[in-house]
C-alpha cells in the first residue's frame, strides 16, 4: 500500500512538510489555553431526559454504548489491542466527517497508537521510518484537535504527546509540555519526564538534562535508575566530575544496587582519563571520618579523594564483608532508630486498613503482651521450603535452631494462618502436641481467617525490631505498597533464610555488611550489582580503588 495512500481519508494533506516545532504546530501556545475553558458538550438530548425516569440503567445503559460515541470507543479500543493504526485513522476521519463529538478516551487512545508508531504493523509487516514519521506528525496533529475541540486532557494526554516530541526528536517540545500540565492542574507522573529528559541525553544537551531533572525534583518526582543512569552517562560524557559524583550519591541512596548497565556506565568512568585528573591530594582525614559517621557509615560525601589513576575491577565480596579485590571490609550501615518506629506506625496503619480493623488491633495488645522476641518466623513459607506438603518437622527443625541462638534461649515467634493450626498435618497427634506447646509458650499467633498472615509477621519483626526469618523475596504488590526507601534497607539488616539441601537444613544469617554503593575514607568505591539471591550465586561488585601513598 502506498503510503500517501493509507491517509487519503484524512482531513489533512500529509504531502505537505510538517514543521517540527510547536510553537509552529499550535495555532497558539498550549499553555495560553485556559484550562477552565475546557468543557464537553453535552450528548443528551431533551427527549432522553424528559424521559429519564421511566428507562432503567441497564437500557441507559445499552444506549451509551450503541450511540456513535460509545461504538467509535469500541472500535478504537479494538485497534489498540491489535495495534492498527491505520483503521483507527480511518476511524478519527469518518467521525470528524459525521460530526461525532470525540472525548478524551478516544484522543488518548489515538494518541497512544501514534507514539507506538514505530511497533505497530502495516498489512502484518512492520512500519518503516517513513511511516512511522508520518504517524508521528499525524498524532501531533491529532493532540493539537483535541485541544481545540476543548477536551480536557490529563497526564496520559500530555505524556503520549511528549513521546511523540521525543521520536520527532524534539525534546524541547516534550519538556515544554510537562511545564503545561501545572495550568491544567494535572500532576506530571516520572513518566511524563522520560521524553524530555531521555531527548536532551541523547542529544547531549547537558544544561537541558539537568533542567528536566531539577523540574522533577521541584515537583516531589523521584527518578529511577533509568533516569539516573542517563544522566551519569551523559555527565560522563561532558566531563561534568561534579555531576558524575552527585549522581552516584543519588543512585546510593535511592537505587542501592545497579544493573549490569549502569555498573557498565560506572565502570567506563572510573577507567577513564577524566575520572584520573580529578581528586583532593590532601583532605582532612577527621572531617571525612566525622561525615561518615553521621551518615551512619557507608559514604562521606566530601567529593573524589586522591589522585592518579583508577584501578576499576568486577569482583565479590566474602562472607564477612571483604573485597577479595582491594582487601577492603565494607560496612553495615547503621539504621536510625526513629526510622524503624515510624515505619512500625505508617505499617500499623496500613495494615488496618487492609485487613479487619479489630483483628489487627488484637494482635498488636498480644504482642505487647507476649513480646519482644529475637526472632520472627513465616510459618507458612518455611514449612512449604522445598516440601510438596506442609511440613511441621522442618518448621519445628527452623524454630530449634533459632532457640539456641537466642542469647536468653527464647523461642520466635512463629505465625501461622489459623488453616494450618486446625486442618491437614495439624490433626497429626505429634503435631498437635507441638502445636499446643508454642501455643502455651506463648510462640504461636494463629492468623484469624480472610487474613494476610504477611502483614502481621511483618509488623511484629519491624516493631519488635528483630530477626525475620522467611525466604520470600517481598516484592510482590503487598510491599510494593510500602512505597519507601526505608523497607529494603530494614529487610537487608534483618531478614533470615533458610536453605535446605541433601546435607541438611541450614539457617543463613543477614551479611554483616550493607549491599549498597559504598564509599569509603580512602576515596575507593565498591558497587553492587542487582542479583537473584547471593546464597545460589555470589554478588559481582565493581571495586573502584587508586594507588594508595
Amino acid at each position: 500500500m502506498p503510503l500517501l495512500s493509507i491517509f487519503r481519508n484524512s482531513s489533512y494533506t500529509f504531502c505537505r512538510s510538517l514543521l517540527l516545532y510547536h510553537s509552529c504546530l499550535f495555532a497558539r501556545p498550549v499553555h495560553n489555553i485556559q484550562a477552565n475553558d475546557l468543557s464537553v458538550t453535552k450528548q443528551i438530548c431533551e427527549s432522553s431526559g424528559m424521559a429519564t425516569d421511566k428507562v432503567s440503567d441497564k437500557s441507559k445503559k445499552k444506549a451509551r454504548w450503541m450511540s456513535p460515541e460509545g461504538l467509535l470507543r469500541s472500535e478504537l479500543n479494538m485497534c489498540s489491542r491489535h495495534g492498527d493504526i491505520v483503521k483507527a485513522f480511518h476511524l478519527y476521519d469518518e467521525a470528524q466527517i459525521n460530526g461525532i463529538q470525540l472525548n478524551q478516551h478516544h484522543y488518548n487512545v489515538l494518541l497512544y497508537l501514534c507514539s507506538s508508531g514505530s511497533s505497530v504493523k502495516l498489512n502484518g509487516d512492520e512500519v518503516d521510518a517513513n511511516a512511522s514519521s508520518l504517524c508521528y506528525r499525524r498524532g501531533i496533529e491529532i493532540f493539537r484537535q483535541m485541544i481545540i475541540d476543548k477536551v480536557p486532557p490529563n497526564e496520559a494526554t500530555f505524556t503520549n504527546a511528549a513521546r511523540l516530541a521525543l521520536a520527532l526528536e524534539d525534546p524541547e517540545m516534550a519538556f515544554d509540555l510537562v511545564k503545561q500540565m501545572k495550568g491544567f492542574n494535572i500532576l506530571p507522573k516520572l513518566r511524563s519526564y522520560g521524553p524530555a529528559l531521555f531527548g536532551f541525553c541523547k542529544k547531549g544537551m547537558a544544561d537541558r538534562a539537568y533542567e528536566v531533572d531539577a523540574h522533577m525534583v521541584e515537583s516531589r518526582v523521584m527518578p529511577e535508575e533509568p533516569e539516573l543512569s542517563a544522566l551519569l552517562k551523559l555527565s560522563a560524557d561532558v566531563k561534568r566530575e561534579d555531576k558524575v559524583y552527585e549522581i552516584l550519591h543519588r543512585l546510593r541512596a535511592t537505587v542501592r544496587q545497579v544493573t549490569y548497565s549502569t555498573v557498565g556506565i560506572i565502570e567506563d568512568w572510573f577507567k577513564s582519563e577524566d575520572a584520573s585528573k580529578v581528586g583532593k591530594e590532601n583532605w582532612d582525614t577527621s572531617k571525612v571520618r566525622e561525615e561518615i559517621l553521621m551518615g551512619g557509615g557507608g559514604w562521606h560525601g566530601q567529593g573524589w579523594l586522591g589522585n592518579g589513576q583508577w584501578r576499576a575491577v568486577r569482583t565479590q565480596i566474602d562472607e564477612k564483608g571483604v573485597c577479595h579485590s582491594c582487601g577492603e571490609k565494607l560496612t553495615c550501615i547503621d539504621i536510625d532508630p526513629r526510622e524503624t518506629e515510624n515505619f512500625a506506625t505508617s505499617l500499623s496503619k496500613l495494615a488496618c486498613k487492609r485487613e479487619v480493623r479489630t483483628d489487627f488491633l488484637q494482635f498488636q495488645e498480644w504482642l505487647q503482651q507476649h513480646g519482644p522476641f529475637d526472632a520472627v518466623v513465616d510459618g507458612a513459607n518455611l514449612g512449604l521450603a522445598n516440601q510438596k506438603t506442609f511440613s511441621f518437622y522442618q518448621l519445628n527443625t527452623v524454630v530449634g535452631k533459632l532457640h539456641q541462638m537466642s542469647p536468653l534461649k527464647r523461642l520466635p515467634l512463629i505465625i501461622l494462618h489459623r488453616s494450618r493450626v486446625t486442618g491437614g498435618p495439624a490433626q497429626n497427634p505429634r503435631n498437635k502436641n507441638l502445636l499446643e506447646f508454642w501455643k502455651k509458650s506463648g510462640a504461636l499467633y494463629a492468623t484469624p481467617a480472610g487474613s494476610n498472615d504477611d502483614w502481621y509477621w511483618l509488623y511484629a519483626a519491624v516493631s519488635c525490631n528483630c530477626l525475620l526469618v522467611t525466604n520470600d523475596e517481598m516484592r510482590d504488590h503487598l510491599f510494593q505498597l510500602l512505597g519507601t526507601s526505608f523497607f529494603p534497607r530494614w529487610k537487608e539488616k534483618h531478614q533470615v533464610r533458610v536453605s535446605v539441601s541433601t546435607s541438611g537444613l541450614a539457617v543463613n544469617m543477614p551479611p554483616p555488611y550493607s549491599i549498597v554503593i559504598q564509599e569509603s575514607e580512602n576515596g575507593s568505591w565498591h558497587v553492587p550489582t542487582i542479583k537473584g539471591d547471593d546464597l545460589e550465586t555470589p554478588r559481582q561488585w565493581l571495586c573502584a580503588t587508586r594507588a594508595r601513598k
